[in-house]
């Protein structure tokens, strides 16, 4: 890899990373409104909520779960994977008894597959 393309891979990295920090200076879960964090990597995607308080996961879905992956045409990084783990962390942190959650993007835009878990997650009806 040529210096100038570490360069840029570093600073898109470092950018990302300072986003969300400046996100996470703002959001923090409760026990009554928790957090519903997104992370995506270049093969799958995962979405969590949190109780930033004690610092526990209470529901999570990521499309490496084989339920999940069977709901999914195409790979596992995929709009439509993104739109079916929405589905999922929605239902079960319903089943939970969690309707308001707050949205961490985790730094990523609010675009492309983090809009398409959000909407998902909101048509299931969590409210954010």
């Amino acid at each position: 890899m040529s210096d100038l393309v570490r360069k840029k891979v570093m600073e898109k990295a470092s950018r990302k990373k300072r986003a969300h920090q400046r996100l996470r200076q703002k959001l923090a879960g409760t026990p009554e409104r928790p957090r519903l964090s997104v992370f995506k990597s270049s093969r799958y995607v995962y979405a969590q909520v949190i109780n930033d308080e004690t610092g526990q996961t209470i529901v999570s879905a990521t499309s490496l779960e084989s339920a999940i992956k069977g709901l999914i045409e195409g790979g596992a990084a995929t709009m439509a994977a993104a739109k079916a783990v929405g589905e999922a962390v929605a239902e079960r942190a319903l089943a939970k008894g969690i309707q308001q959650v707050v949205f961490d993007r985790g730094g990523y835009l609010y675009h492309g597959k983090v809009k398409e878990l959000a909407e998902a997650a909101r048509a299931k009806g969590l409210q954010f």
